[in-house]
This record gives structure tokens, C-alpha cells and sequence, in this order.
């Protein structure tokens, strides 16, 4: 793989632990609550995730989370919809195999918006990277309740596979757990992303808190 990255070099910097807020899962704290308590576990990354509802609602609730992340100066990533990252002004999304095309979102949004690719497989990231991605999100990892329908689970191998496919940076995603960590970060992980483990939490800052320890953990022992 050539190491000249297509992707832009004054984009925000891509964090180690990406925590996606959630009111499908759970019903008990709005977006901005889960954002302000992931943010105080050791959160470096937000991406807000909202599939279902009106758009108005959609915004709304996407406002709020740039508010939390702006006054903590952490990046905010919209999940799928390049609409609504434009409308708060995030600086970064994250588009899906059938959200809108990477290269199509680069043009619009230009060199300066953090955008992040989903791959389940090594090929796809690839082609993510020539279409201007600035990390891949790649999954699922692990066995994943998240999903209605999850693509089959690629473990550590698939993960470390998909890393060594494309120079920039890999964050893993689908079953990620405070003990499934290390074995994702051991494959070649950037970081990780997590929905459920700190969603779904009695404690989500608590419960980012681990994930932020076990992160820094392994750092240290690596360097």
C-alpha cells in the first residue's frame, strides 16, 4: 500500500476512544447527557448516532451534542448523515457502505471535515482510503448486540488484516469490551469505538472511565 495518504492532512485529529451516544438502545439519558458523561470518563472522540425520527428532532438533538463537544474542544462526528453535520457544523462524519459515497462527501465538504469509513472487509477500506477517508471504522470485531442484522464477525485476524490494508488509521467497532480492548489495539487498532458497553452502562462514565484506562494501559506498556 503506498504510503501518500489521499486523505487531508488539516483534518482534526482522529481520537483512541470514540464513544457513540444512543437513545435507541436506551431510553434513560438524551444524547447531551451521555456526551457530558463520556466526555468526563476519558472520551476523546463523540459520534453522534441517531437512525430513527423526524429531522427537526434530529437536529436538534445533534446541536445540543456539538454544544457538549465545542466547550470540550473533542471533535464531534455525525454517524451517516452529511446533512446534519453541515447544519450544527461538526467537524467530522462517519458514512456507512450505503450512506452517501466518500469521495461525493470529500468534494462537498471539503479538505478540512474529518471523515470516517465503515468496512467490514480489508477491500473496502482500501478503497475507502483512495476515495479520501481519514480512518476506518471496521467491524464488527466482536459479536455485537447493536445491530438488527450484523455482518459476520471478523475477530482480530480480520481486524489486523484490515489495518495492514491501509495507512491511516483503523478504529475497531462491533462488541468492543473493557477486556476486548487490548486484543483490538494488539491487532493494530488505532482505538476503539463504543456504543452499548457505555450506553447501556448503570455508569456510563464510569464505564468510559475503564475503557480510557484500559487504553492508556496498553500505550504505556507498548512504548
Amino acid at each position: 500500500m503506498d504510503d501518500s495518504s489521499s486523505a487531508p492532512s488539516s483534518a482534526p485529529d482522529i481520537g483512541t476512544l470514540h464513544v457513540l451516544t444512543d437513545f435507541h438502545l436506551q431510553q434513560e439519558h438524551a444524547h447531551e447527557e451521555l456526551a457530558r458523561m463520556a466526555i468526563r470518563g476519558g472520551a476523546d472522540s463523540i459520534q453522534f448516532r441517531q437512525k430513527h425520527g423526524g429531522i427537526q428532532n434530529i437536529l436538534i438533538e445533534a446541536r445540543s451534542v456539538a454544544d457538549v463537544c465545542r466547550d470540550a474542544s473533542l471533535p464531534l462526528i455525525v454517524d451517516d448523515r452529511i446533512d446534519v453535520a453541515q447544519a450544527v457544523d461538526a467537524p467530522g462524519v462517519h458514512l456507512g457502505q450505503n450512506d452517501f459515497p466518500v469521495d461525493a462527501a470529500r468534494d462537498i465538504l471539503g479538505p478540512d471535515v474529518l471523515i470516517g469509513a465503515t468496512a467490514t472487509k480489508p477491500g473496502q477500506a482500501a478503497d475507502a482510503y483512495e476515495q479520501g477517508a481519514d480512518y476506518i471504522g471496521f467491524g464488527p470485531v466482536f459479536p455485537t448486540t447493536s445491530k438488527r442484522n450484523p455482518k459476520s464477525v471478523k475477530g482480530p485476524e480480520g481486524l489486523a488484516d484490515a489495518c495492514e490494508s491501509v495507512p491511516i488509521p483503523v478504529i475497531a467497532i462491533g462488541g468492543i469490551t473493557h477486556d476486548r480492548v487490548r486484543p483490538a489495539l494488539e491487532a493494530g487498532a488505532h482505538g476503539v469505538a463504543v456504543l452499548s458497553a457505555v450506553a447501556t452502562a448503570t455508569d456510563p462514565e464510569q464505564a468510559t472511565a475503564r475503557f480510557r484506562a484500559a487504553i492508556d494501559g496498553f500505550t504505556k506498556r507498548s512504548e
